[in-house]
């Protein structure tokens, strides 16, 4: 074989320059026809059209195909990101517990309206979702009636769950007092006729060709409507049957998503759910345990405070003084002598309450994060990554509070379950004479039980 003045044969030589010199993606030199041998053709298709693989030079450990790379600079990547991540939400959520704190000083109606704007946030959040704004230029009256039904659906949950509070906090002005009267007692009628009026108006905007995508946002309107006046109903009505019942779960869940955060982070090993990549057994576990102990201790806490535990009868905002009732009065259980001899306990105060505070803590930690499950799968289904931006490193107001919603709800129906002393109140009986008598009804029926409890004194003595 003939050798060049280097002693390099012609074919090493062509061997060495092919790898020094650019390669177009058929693996030819720049303005070099591409040639193949017979046997050669099939076996290079087959190459490329399988997954590219990093090769390895003989000798070495290294792999062309990551020389581009350096070792693990990305996995330093991740992890300064993952950091800074933490650090933001970290900073977002101190500023949402001052915001919130303050609030709850100020009292119910404040709370209530921290619930009117946050699921105000959250339909808005809703409704982006299915925009299509080169469709929606050609309806321009259609987001407008979004909120037309929102804010009748709002009407009408606030309205009935509100009347009493609304008649007790104007009972002092007569004509004020005789206008609210009317308003509840045909509030049905009249957010009837105003769902009505949206639903012609939305008979009216339909376009052709746009038919399909009108009806859609038209179901997608009544979704939102659920999802979020279903959470907020029953948030407005524990606010105001005592703030330490919505206060309380609350704090459940806030606790609960810390805690599975930080256990999932520092501990996380073994996925919990394919909907929520980052969830992890580890971190579900060591969120309970932390939930449940919350529990016990945070109704302990706020149990001794009574404008927590009072009720609001009306729309006003001033401290609250009541009898704490039955549930939030002490009750002494003796330590053990062991314990008492180290810790110098002769006995331990649990309030009542913290036994109920318990099944929420329970259902808080196992039923509750099935909501955020459910918002990953709905976010997977839409491709996004998080409902909104309005707070930075957690998303949008749905994205906190997607398990609040489930919260709620369990609170509510277990307080009017198993705290609410069942039967008739006075306070049901005055509100049925108030909003269903007349004046003139209302006089016959004071005259006539004033005759029957004479009556029954006369008998008596």
């Amino acid at each position: 074989m003939q050798k060049d003045l280097n002693g390099s044969s012609p074919r090493a030589l062509r061997i060495r320059t092919s790898r020094e010199t650019p390669k177009d993606h058929h693996g030819n030199q720049p303005g070099t026809p591409r040639s193949r041998t017979p046997g050669e053709s099939v076996h290079k298709d087959h190459i490329s059209s399988s997954p590219r693989t990093p090769r390895r030079r003989r000798g070495s450990n290294e792999f062309l195909g990551e020389l581009s790379k350096p070792n693990g600079s990305h996995l330093l990547v991740d992890e300064e990101f993952k950091y800074r991540s933490m650090w933001i939400r970290a900073y977002s959520s101190l500023w949402m517990l001052a915001a919130f704190l303050l609030v709850i000083y100020l009292g119910h109606l404040y709370l209530w309206a921290m619930v009117v704007i946050i699921q105000i946030f959250m339909a808005s959040e809703l409704f982006n979702l299915q925009r299509r704004a080169n469709q929606d230029r050609r309806i321009p009256r259609f987001k407008l009636l979004n909120w037309h039904f929102f804010f009748t659906a709002m009407l009408f949950v606030y309205g009935r769950i509100l009347s009493q509070q609304l008649v007790n906090a104007i009972t002092s002005d007569k004509f004020f007092y005789r206008l609210v009267s009317w308003v509840i007692k045909y509030q049905m009628v009249i957010c009837y006729f105003l769902y009505i009026a949206g639903f012609m108006c939305f008979i009216l905007s339909l376009r052709k060709k746009m038919y399909k995508y009108q009806f859609g946002q038209y179901a997608w309107t009544h979704m939102i409507l659920i999802v979020v006046f279903t959470q907020s109903a029953f948030t407005a009505a524990n606010i105001f049957e005592g703030i330490f019942w919505f206060l309380l779960p609350a704090l459940l869940i806030a606790a609960n998503d810390v805690a599975a955060y930080f256990f999932g982070f520092f501990f996380g090993r073994t996925p919990l759910i394919k909907l929520s990549p980052k969830k992890t057994w580890e971190g579900f576990i060591g969120a309970s345990i932390v939930t449940m102990i919350a529990a016990f201790v945070f109704a302990n806490i706020l149990g001794r405070f009574q404008w927590l535990t009072c009720p609001r009868k009306d729309l006003s905002t001033g401290w609250l003084e009541c009898d704490p009732g039955p549930l939030f009065k002490p009750e002494y259980y003796p330590m053990p002598g062991w314990v008492s001899h180290w810790l110098h306990w002769k006995e331990i105060a649990v309030l009542p309450v913290q036994w109920h505070a318990l099944w929420l803590g329970l259902f808080a930690s196992i039923i509750a994060p099935f909501g955020g499950f459910f918002a990953s799968g709905f976010k997977r289904a839409f491709k996004i990554k998080d409902f909104g931006d309005s707070i930075p490193g957690h998303g949008g107001f749905t994205d906190r509070m997607d398990c609040q919603m489930v919260m709620a709800v369990f609170a509510y129906i277990y307080h009017q379950s198993f705290v609410v002393l069942q039967g008739y109140s006075v306070e049901m009986f005055m509100d049925q004479i108030m909003r269903n008598l007349s004046f003139e009804e209302q006089q016959s029926l004071y005259m006539k039980l004033g005759k029957i409890l004479q009556e029954r004194h006369f008998n008596q003595s």
